[in-house]
C-alpha cells in the first residue's frame, strides 16, 4: 500500500449537546410563559367580544317587545293663565304690555298613599344561543289628589286654575309595551286613556286622560294597566308616600337602584318586595311649576342585567338577572391564565432539573398552548351548556390531553400521574375561586404562599448557575 495514498478514518462523532444550567432552563421557560400572555390576552378580548355580540342578540330579542319599563304614580297637570308684563321697543321707544301666558300646575298626590300593586309575569327567550328575560307587569294602583290650601303660595290663584282643561298623566318609558284592557276611574267615574302626554321623566312618551275637575273637590283614582317590557323594572316614587309592592314569578332578582326593599320574600318560583318610600326622602315637591325630570345615570354594573342600561335617581330598580353571567365568570377565570401557566411548567421544569428529565421549548409552547384552549373551550361550550358542565367538559378534556402528553414529554406513567393531579388541583381550585367571590383573594395568596414555600424547598440544593460550589463546613465549638 502506497504510504502517501491516506489512510480511512473512522467516521467523527456529533459533539454532545452542552446541557443548559439550571438558571437557563429557568430562563427559557419564564419566557415561553411570558410570551404565552399574548394569546391569553387575546382570549380576555375574545370573552368581550362575545359579551358584545350576546349584547346585541339580546337587544334582537327585545325589538318590538318592549324595553326596560318604569312604573310611577299618575300626576294631574292643570293649565293657568298668568299676567306677565313684557318689554318691547316701538318707533325708537321702550314701552311695556300686559301679556297673558298660559302654565301649567304639576299636581302629584297628596295627603294620602300611592298604593301601586305590580305583578310580573317573566319569563327567557332566546336567539340562536342567546337568551333574554322578558316580562308582562300588570300595574294596579290607587291615588288621591287634592288642590292644595297654601296653592298661592307658588304663585298660582285658586281661580286661574283652568280645572275643567286639567289632564291626568301616565308616564311610561316605552309605551310600544303597553297592552290593551287598561283602565281609569276618577271618584267611580271611567275616563278613556290616550297615547302621549306623558312627562320628562320619560321624555314625553306614555299616555294621559282628560279631566272633568270643575268642583275642585278631592279626587280618588284607580288605575290598571298592563306592559311588556324585558330585563328590568325601574319604580320612580311619586306622591307624599308612595308603596310599591312588586310579585313575580322570577326566581333570581337583584334589587339595586337608590332604594331597596323595607321587605322582600324569596322563593323558588318567584318573589315578593315591598316599599315605602317618604317624598322627604326624595327632595322632590309634591307642587310644581314645571315638569322636572330625574337625572338619568348608566348602571354598568355586571349584578344588573344588560351592561349601560340606563336608570333614573331615585328609583328603586328590579333586575331580572340569571342565576350566574357566564361572561363574568369566564373573564374572571382567563384572570387566572398566568397560574395555570405558571405552576404547570413549573412543575415540568422541577422535573427537568431534579429527575432529568429534559423539556424542549417546543413541549413547553405546546403544553401553554393547551392551557389556553382551556379557555376558550370553557367560553364555548359556557354558551351553549352553561357555566357549570362547560367548566367541566372543558376541564376534563385539557386534563386527560396534558396528563397523556406529559407521559410522553417526562418519559414516565408515574410522573404523568402527578402532573395530571396537579392539574386537577389547578382546576378544582379555580372553579372554588370563581364561586367564592368574597374570599377568592384570601384564599389565592394563602395557596400562592404555600407553594411558593414548597418549591423554595424543593429547589433548595439547586446551584441554578451550573458551577460547583464549596461545600459547606461544619465544625464544632
Amino acid at each position: 500500500m502506497d504510504r502517501s495514498e491516506k489512510e480511512e478514518l473512522p467516521p467523527s462523532q456529533p459533539p454532545l449537546r452542552k446541557e443548559r444550567t439550571p438558571g437557563a432552563k429557568l430562563l427559557i421557560a419564564a419566557l415561553i410563559g411570558f410570551l404565552l400572555m399574548i394569546p391569553l390576552l387575546m382570549v380576555y378580548a375574545l370573552v368581550y367580544d362575545r359579551q358584545s355580540q350576546s349584547e346585541t342578540a339580546r337587544e334582537s330579542i327585545a325589538e318590538g317587545w318592549g324595553d326596560a319599563q318604569l312604573v310611577t304614580g299618575p300626576v294631574i297637570v292643570i293649565p293657568y293663565d298668568k299676567q306677565t308684563v313684557e318689554q318691547y321697543e316701538e318707533d325708537g321707544i321702550n314701552k311695556t304690555r300686559r301679556v297673558t301666558v298660559t302654565r301649567s300646575l304639576y299636581l302629584s298626590p297628596l295627603n294620602n298613599t300611592v298604593k301601586v300593586d305590580v305583578d310580573v309575569d317573566a319569563e327567557t327567550r332566546q336567539k340562536a344561543i342567546y337568551k333574554l328575560p322578558v316580562y308582562i307587569a300588570q300595574v294596579d294602583g290607587t291615588a288621591t289628589f287634592a288642590i292644595p290650601e297654601d296653592v298661592e303660595r307658588y304663585g298660582v290663584k285658586r281661580e286661574e286654575l283652568k280645572l275643567d282643561q286639567a289632564e291626568i298623566r301616565f308616564p311610561v318609558a316605552d309605551p310600544r309595551g303597553l297592552l290593551s284592557g287598561n283602565s281609569l276611574s276618577v271618584n267611580g267615574k271611567s275616563y278613556d286613556l290616550r297615547p302621549g302626554n306623558g312627562l320628562a321623566i320619560t321624555n314625553g312618551a306614555g299616555f294621559f286622560a282628560f279631566l272633568e275637575w270643575d268642583d275642585g273637590k278631592p279626587l280618588t283614582l284607580k288605575y290598571s294597566y298592563g306592559m311588556k317590557g324585558n330585563d328590568r323594572i325601574s319604580l320612580a316614587p311619586r306622591g307624599e308616600l308612595s308603596d310599591f309592592t312588586v310579585t313575580s314569578n322570577w326566581a333570581h332578582p337583584n334589587f339595586t337602584g337608590d332604594f331597596l326593599p323595607d321587605e322582600r320574600e324569596l322563593r323558588e318560583d318567584g318573589f315578593t318586595a315591598n316599599y315605602a318610600i317618604a317624598n322627604l326622602a326624595l327632595g322632590e315637591a309634591l307642587v310644581a311649576l314645571k315638569d322636572n325630570a330625574p337625572e338619568r345615570q348608566r348602571d354598568y354594573s355586571r349584578y344588573s342585567g344588560r351592561t349601560g342600561a340606563e336608570t333614573w335617581a331615585n328609583s328603586p330598580v328590579i333586575a331580572m338577572v340569571e342565576p350566574v353571567n357566564l361572561y363574568s365568570q369566564v373573564n374572571r377565570a382567563v384572570k387566572y391564565g398566568f397560574l395555570f401557566i405558571g405552576f404547570t411548567f413549573l412543575t415540568f421544569l422541577l422535573f427537568d432539573i431534579i429527575a432529568g428529565a429534559r423539556v424542549a421549548a417546543a413541549e413547553y409552547i405546546l403544553t401553554g398552548a393547551g392551557l389556553i384552549l382551556f379557555f376558550v373551550m370553557l367560553l364555548a361550550f359556557a354558551e351553549v351548556f352553561g357555566f357549570a358542565l362547560a367548566y367541566f367538559m372543558a376541564a376534563a378534556a385539557m386534563i386527560i390531553l396534558l396528563t397523556a402528553y406529559s407521559g410522553a414529554v417526562l418519559g414516565s406513567r408515574k410522573r404523568a400521574g402527578f402532573v395530571g393531579a396537579i392539574l386537577v388541583g389547578l382546576y378544582a381550585l379555580l372553579y372554588v375561586l370563581l364561586n367564592q367571590e368574597a374570599y377568592a383573594l384570601l384564599v389565592g395568596s394563602v395557596l400562592l404562599f404555600v407553594a411558593l414555600a414548597g418549591v423554595m424547598f424543593v429547589t433548595r440544593n439547586i446551584d441554578w448557575s451550573g458551577l460547583a460550589r464549596p461545600s459547606k463546613q461544619t465544625g464544632g465549638d
